[in-house]
């Protein structure tokens, strides 16, 4: 069995990765992050599962048409939010419920056949951090369930579920990120706690054409 495994430096990845590695010795696991882009002569070859594990890298339709069995994502978001800033828009949202989504790809991005929805509440104390943390949990444990269809040789699950919307976009999250002066004092609070993450610049207020991003500890200038 050959996989390609496609992922990112993120709680259980590692773990992940070296799962399927020792599973099947033949997996080329590649990890990294947007900003290195991947070596398309990875796609050259026709694999029996390419898993997208939290990659930052978008599959091309032409590596999706070589694979044999399947080529599967998890992504960290219910079916109610795909695409990009998904834990975001739930908390800005005021969601009671999340959860993380193993679907089929295609080449439009969280678009392809769902295979298993894993729910769960969000608290009132959650933030943005610590609802993507509980998605890397619920991720991992999803991930394993597959992989044993996989070994098993079984066809993966399918869920009745379907997508709700459209992918959210990166306009879509860089305006909510965006903060005006006609936004009343609960619109405000809103968005800097659906846009706060750690190493991430957050909301952000401009003034005389000057970006200054609003953090938790005061208003810092870009």
């Amino acid at each position: 069995m050959k996989l390609l495994f496609l992922t990112k430096d993120k709680p259980f990845s590692k773990e992940a990765a070296e799962l399927t590695k020792r599973t099947f010795p033949k997996t080329t696991v590649i990890s990294g992050s947007a900003q290195e882009p991947i070596k398309q002569d990875i796609y050259d070859s026709a694999y029996d599962y390419i898993i997208s594990y939290i990659s930052p890298w978008i599959v091309p339709e032409i590596a999706l048409k070589k694979v044999k069995i399947a080529a599967i994502n998890l992504h960290p978001g219910s079916p109610e939010y795909p695409g990009i800033g998904c834990t975001n828009f739930a908390i800005y949202n005021n969601e009671s419920e999340f959860g993380i989504t193993v679907h089929h790809m295609k080449a439009r991005v969280d678009s392809g056949r769902i295979i298993a929805v894993e729910r769960f509440p969000i608290f009132e104390a959650d933030t943005v951090y610590s609802l993507t943390q509980r998605c890397y949990a619920f991720i991992y444990v999803a991930f394993v369930k597959a992989l044993n269809s996989i070994v098993k040789g079984e066809p993966l699950p399918e869920s009745r579920e379907v997508w709700k919307r459209d992918p959210y976009t990166r306009k879509e999250l860089n305006d909510l990120c965006r903060i005006t002066g006609d936004m009343n004092d609960e619109e405000i609070r809103k968005r800097i706690k659906a846009t706060t993450y750690p190493g991430m610049p957050g909301a952000c207020i401009e003034l005389a054409g000057k970006p200054f991003r609003v953090a938790t500890d005061g208003v810092h200038i870009n």
